[in-house]
């Protein structure tokens, strides 16, 4: 599929939403994987992400403005074994307990459907499984059919053989619009650097300002097994 540049994609789409982006960084040494929120409600906004023993959380910046936390409290980023779960909402916990009763990913998600807001958000969901020193991934988006809530559709990807230097993004909007409409097609391929720092420069500096609230990305070192984060708070 045709490659696009990250940084153009973002800038001309004002509201993506939530974004998950996996991949291998530019000289293939380095596990690749991103996810970042955005937010148009206070209720959106007033979070900040936070490091836990095995990923990271979502936590309102200020206790006393959350009004719900159903769908804006959950844990975005899990690992369990040889696996790393990334996703938008409290499905990570679904496909968790799957992999930990050996039952796949994709059992884990037809278990589930897009979110019960007024706007159905599409869930999106990943997993990056690690082994002797190479590593495959899966992406999904689960969303309504053009809006129907009666209908969902259910679209999973399998990536066996990353390529150095190269990721997919794939993320819950469209544009932005009073009810954006969800995300279409395959997930975009892009183009990943060698440096975590560049990475992260791209993706946060190209996301509207007016809606970003944070961002987290990893490098992890394919063969030493060393882990670079960077995390970004809006909300500081």
């Amino acid at each position: 599929m045709r490659e696009i540049k990250l940084s153009e994609y973002l800038e001309n789409t004002v509201y993506p939403g939530r974004g998950i982006i996996i991949g291998q960084s530019g000289d293939g040494e380095n596990i690749v994987m991103a996810y970042f929120i955005m937010g148009r409600s206070e209720n959106s906004k007033n979070r900040v992400f936070e490091k836990t023993a095995d990923g990271i959380r979502t936590k309102a910046f200020d206790e006393s403005k959350l009004t719900d936390p159903s769908l804006v409290i959950y844990t975005p980023v899990k690992k369990y074994e040889n696996n790393i779960i990334i996703t938008n909402g409290d499905q990570t916990d679904t496909v968790y307990d799957f992999l930990s009763d050996n039952k796949p990913f994709e059992d884990a998600l037809r278990t589930r459907t897009f979110e019960p807001d007024p706007i159905l958000t599409p869930r999106i969901s990943g997993v990056i499984t690690v082994s002797d020193n190479a590593f495959n991934y899966k992406l999904s988006i689960l969303k309504s059919d053009g809006g129907n809530e009666n209908h969902a559709l259910r679209y999973f990807y399998e990536y066996e053989t990353p390529e150095n230097g190269k990721g997919h993004f794939i993320h819950t909007y469209k544009y932005n619009a009073d009810v954006p409409p969800s995300f279409e097609g395959e997930p975009k391929k892009i183009e990943i650097p060698s440096s975590i720092e560049e990475f992260f420069e791209i993706i946060w500096n190209s996301l509207n300002n007016d809606f970003k609230v944070s961002l987290y990305a990893a490098y992890i070192n394919k063969n030493s097994g060393e882990i670079k984060e960077r995390i970004i708070n809006k909300n500081v």
